[in-house]
């Protein structure tokens, strides 16, 4: 490939405007084959523009600091998936525990995938129970789930035996969080089991909120109550 070929390339990766993308866009807007828009790519990668995420996911050396976070809506081209869970709990400030995956809810099989820019695991819930996510600070780079639904996941996959979902040592309730929204997601678990286990959890919590006062509620919760 000349030098103008990998020059029109690299306009072609910069009109996406992002700095991540996927050889399947490239090979769309370059008009390229899939395995000439992937051999160009490696080409580019060798040379030092770009560097490969994952299979399929590449991102552009130079566009400054690359978050983990922006690679989820690229993870699953034919599914959708959110941050929720820990991850999610931790960036709405619940905890402090700082996440050493990115947990993602899908319905997709459950997996821990690896790439260059962070360890991502995810966690299927069933179909009837996908919802209540968004964009991240509604106009990010990815979906995430609302607090309640992030707490109602944790709890549904505790519930599921995953016990590490389930024990917080410290949880910080912002003004905003509705104990009644997350019970109406509580509600649309479809296994019995399951669906009472977290009722009970959010029952407990709204016990623990009755004893509190103050702006931002914390919620101590022991390892018998797991």
């Amino acid at each position: 490939m000349n030098r103008q070929s990998i020059l029109t390339f690299i306009r072609h990766i910069r009109e996406l405007n992002r700095p991540v993308f996927t050889t399947h866009e490239l090979a769309d807007v370059s008009g390229k084959s899939l395995s000439a828009a992937t051999q160009t790519l490696s080409l580019l990668e060798r040379e030092g523009f770009i560097f490969k995420i994952h299979r399929g996911i590449w991102g552009e050396v130079g566009r400054g600091r690359l978050s983990a976070y922006s690679v989820v809506p690229y993870l699953f081209p034919r599914h959708r998936a959110y941050v929720s869970f820990i991850s999610a709990l931790h960036l709405y400030g619940m905890i402090e525990q700082i996440p050493q995956v990115v947990t993602l809810a899908s319905t997709v099989h459950t997996k821990i995938i690896r790439t260059k820019m962070g360890v991502f695991s995810v966690h299927r819930i069933c179909p009837e129970f996908f919802g209540g996510f968004d964009w991240y600070k509604g106009s990010g780079s990815f979906l995430i789930a609302e607090p309640e639904k992030a707490l109602v996941d944790s709890l549904y996959l505790s519930g599921r035996k995953k016990k590490q979902f389930g024990y917080f040592p410290e949880m910080h309730f912002p003004k905003v969080f509705s104990f009644a929204k997350a019970r109406g997601w509580a509600r649309r678990i479809p296994d019995a089991r399951i669906r009472s286990y977290v009722q009970e959890r959010l029952l407990r919590s709204l016990r623990s909120l009755a004893m509190t006062r103050g702006g931002q509620i914390t919620l101590h919760l022991s390892k018998a109550q797991v």
